[in-house]
């Protein structure tokens, strides 16, 4: 039996733009259904670090610095680099437009952000960083979707979207439970169910068979919402940008602290002022527990001499070139990084780090002998090294000699190679309708997130975020008032 919804406004995706999508609408008094897949809001945006970059924020008057969105403009075309000419400007200028107001709107909903930091060649620190990790924003964008009425069904998915009259009138979808859902919404249907870097079907077809292999973050970005675009008329723009291979660290099987921290607002207070106020031989070991299991090795690691090996103990690559685009060919899609003692002592203080994350802090070699002991051995040979990695001791042999490692070793791993994000979205108009095969809007279709990216180019850090909320905000506005336009 189908249960048959009538409602204003149909939400696909229960990540940041979806949210975001449905508290506007719901705000301007709209009726509104969030479909999410999975059991849990948060989407994509709630796998991220949790940085937004901003300008005009008031933490960067607080800290003395003057900025304007025409300058955030024009560093996103320095970042763009040798890509600038692909970049949809039209939606960049909506985006630092609007981030100012964007971060007002997070924080009148509880969010607490510490920051700007500076990232070059950002001319002035813009990176604000969430506290007390990213699931703060799923629980405080979902308090606010409840608190104002939406209509969140979880462990539901679209499955095809309804036409009439060539107009998108409704979705049907289907919960895990096998309830089929026929919902039929006035004012259109937005589209915001993130990217597709779990989808091997399309990174096969977008950017090529070497990037089905790869490994996506969110196992859960598998691009349904896209396709349901697609299969209507849609197009995709950038759908070859793929940010990956990236090498990482296998993630340990239980979370960090601080991923483990309670995203409420008076513990990310207690952390703000701890960040303002405490020394930092206090804060470090929160930041290493989270920088150790979030983020990969630097290049700089393989500059030194280290190298990669598989899980026969194989050197298969020069590490110095592209070793993230040869890890998914090997066994199980993973390897080990092995480097001499004296290496590895090199990467115990600055400048000589084995990871970071921009704005937050590094990572040194004794902080993962310490934060992940699952992923860290040390060994007086290359025999007692076979025995820790369980690898065939003559090869790993034959591997390190080959690399003039000798005598007391370190390795990490597994490393892994993912897909972080892909780029490719909907092409939209400004006001993010959904663009059809003729090149008109296809009424009553929006997109938002990575789903409508619309060929913008996000370079850098906490520019998908900043897209994701601000794009939400707008496209649920443009559907609310769709329904006032309906007979």
């Amino acid at each position: 039996m189908t249960l048959k919804i009538e409602t204003d406004v149909i939400v696909v995706g229960g990540g940041g733009a979806g949210m975001a999508a449905a508290i506007e609408a719901a705000r301007l008094g709209r009726r509104v259904v969030l479909l999410e897949k999975n059991p849990a809001l948060g989407g994509s945006t709630a796998w991220s670090v949790g940085s937004i970059s901003a300008t005009g924020t008031h933490q960067q008057r607080a800290a003395g610095i003057v900025d304007h969105p025409d300058a955030h403009f024009e560093d996103l075309d320095t970042l763009a680099g040798s890509m600038r000419n692909r970049d949809n400007q039209e939606l960049r200028r909506i985006l630092v437009d609007n981030s100012t107001e964007m971060m007002t709107w997070l924080e009148g909903m509880g969010l607490i952000f510490v920051g700007p930091n500076i990232e070059p060649p950002h001319r002035v620190p813009r990176m604000h960083n969430v506290l007390p990790n990213s699931r703060a924003f799923p629980e405080m964008l979902g308090r606010e979707c409840r608190r104002v009425g939406v209509d969140i069904r979880l462990n539901t998915s679209a499955d095809e979207l309804i036409q009439k009259n060539g107009r998108i009138t409704g979705v049907v979808a289907s919960s895990k439970d096998g309830q089929r859902l026929e919902l039929r919404a006035k004012g259109g249907v937005v589209l915001a169910g993130g990217d597709y870097s779990a989808s091997a079907e399309l990174k096969r077809s977008l950017a090529g068979p070497e990037t089905e292999l790869l490994e996506a973050v969110n196992q859960t970005a598998t691009g349904g919402a896209i396709k349901l675009g697609l299969s209507v008329g849609g197009q995709i723009l950038n759908g070859d940008i793929v940010r990956g291979p990236i090498m990482r660290f296998i993630p340990p099987i239980r979370e960090s602290l601080l991923r483990r921290l309670p995203p409420s607002r008076s513990l990310a207070k207690l952390l703000r002022w701890s960040i303002k106020n405490l020394p930092d031989s206090i804060q470090r070991p929160f930041a290493m527990s989270f920088l150790t299991t979030a983020l990969g090795p630097a290049r700089e690691l393989f500059q030194a001499g280290a190298i990669l090996v598989n899980q026969q103990g194989q050197r298969f690559c020069d590490e110095k070139v592209r070793p993230a685009a040869e890890v998914p060919n090997q066994p199980d899609r993973l390897a080990y990084i092995v480097m001499d003692a004296a290496s590895a002592e090199r990467f115990s203080a600055w400048p000589n780090y084995v990871s970071t994350a921009p704005g937050i802090a590094y990572a040194y070699i004794q902080d993962y002998r310490r934060n992940r002991a699952d992923i860290f051995y040390e060994a007086s040979d290359a025999k007692a090294l076979a025995a820790k990695l369980r690898v065939p001791h003559a090869t790993l042999a034959e591997s390190l000699v080959g690399a003039n490692i000798k005598g007391a070793t370190i390795a990490l791993g597994p490393v892994k190679s993912y897909v972080v994000f892909t780029d490719g979205g909907l092409k939209v108009t400004r006001h993010l309708e959904v663009i059809g095969s003729d090149g008109e809007p296809l009424p009553g279709l929006y997109a938002a997130g990575s789903t409508g990216q619309g060929g913008l180019l996000l370079e850098g850090h906490g520019h998908h975020l900043g897209w994701a909320f601000i794009s939400g905000r707008l496209v649920g506005r443009y559907a609310a008032h769709e329904v006032a336009m309906q007979p």
